[in-house]
């Protein structure tokens, strides 16, 4: 671990003001026979400039958790807190107002992006948002090419091209390059690098660690990669069956597993210098 990497996590997050949280969080799908609790009564508190990491195989519930945090599908019981109050997302525009301090990037960057909008109109539509309407052509211009430098991307190369002519790789710069234009309070981020090459995650990575360094928001990373969220956390959320097994510092929780699960989980990382242990995976029997 670099000297950076050791820096950022001796930071005490639990003394940072609180910025979202929930307590008995549920969602239930159906009723009856039929019911399925994909997110079964979990706390949490996540803090200013926390990079946090839910972590979770498919089917675990965190993305429905995700979904609930940005108002996409309301909560069967319990309670969500933004920045310390009740969170009301009761009308239109209030869900509105809540998505000014809350943004996400999703693993699919082509279903993020409307497909007849230009790469011009995306931009700008961030900086209307964030109240810069009345700002010059030329101001609009410089803040579009830095948020594009930002994510190492050229402005001008990208200028009056639609999404789609652009690669996955670009697709998925280009939607941090939205959050840096929003500077939302929160970013949550679903599996963002899953569509993407190694060398591409590692960059993207890198560049959301910047975008919390550089604007102080918290990250809600979510992933099913155990070893990505400790090489980027603060803080993990181990999460199975709909409820947090175990939680803490990333050292904590991945050096240190107490949950079978979290233990599982990293076992299940493999690992070039040893011989690969693979008496956890349900191979498919043929006959």
């Amino acid at each position: 671990m670099s000297e950076m990497e050791k820096a950022r996590r001796s930071v005490d997050f639990a003394d940072k003001p609180l910025c979202l949280s929930g307590r008995g969080v549920t969602k239930v799908f159906g009723i009856g026979d039929k019911k399925t609790v994909a997110v079964d009564h979990v706390d949490f508190d996540f803090h200013e400039g926390e990079f946090v990491s839910i972590v979770g195989e498919s089917g675990s519930g965190k993305t429905t958790l995700s979904k609930m945090l940005l108002g996409l599908l309301g909560q069967s019981e319990g309670q969500i807190l933004f920045q310390g109050k009740p969170r009301d997302i009761s009308s239109g525009r209030k869900k509105k107002e809540y998505w000014k301090g809350i943004q996400a990037i999703f693993q699919d960057p082509f279903s993020s992006f409307n497909t007849f909008q230009k790469v011009d109109a995306v931009l700008l539509d961030c900086i209307n948002m964030r109240g810069g309407k009345g700002l010059s052509k030329q101001d609009k211009y410089d803040m579009m090419t830095e948020a594009c430098n930002f994510v190492n991307l050229k402005f001008a190369e990208l200028t009056n091209k639609y999404p789609f002519e652009l690669s996955g790789g670009q697709m998925q710069r280009l939607m941090i390059a939205r959050i840096f234009l929003l500077k939302p309070k929160i970013l949550l981020a679903d599996e963002p690098t899953s569509m993407v090459d190694a060398c591409s995650r590692a960059t993207i990575l890198d560049m959301l660690l910047n975008l919390r360094d550089e604007t102080g928001m918290t990250v809600i990373f979510i992933t099913h990669d155990i070893g990505l969220a400790y090489y980027i956390s603060d803080t993990v959320y181990i999460m199975e069956h709909g409820k947090f097994v175990e939680y803490g510092k990333a050292d904590e929780v991945i050096l240190q597993p107490k949950a079978p699960y979290t233990k599982r989980l990293i076992s299940d990382v493999p690992k070039i210098h040893e011989e690969w242990d693979l008496s956890t995976v349900d191979l498919l029997k043929t006959e």
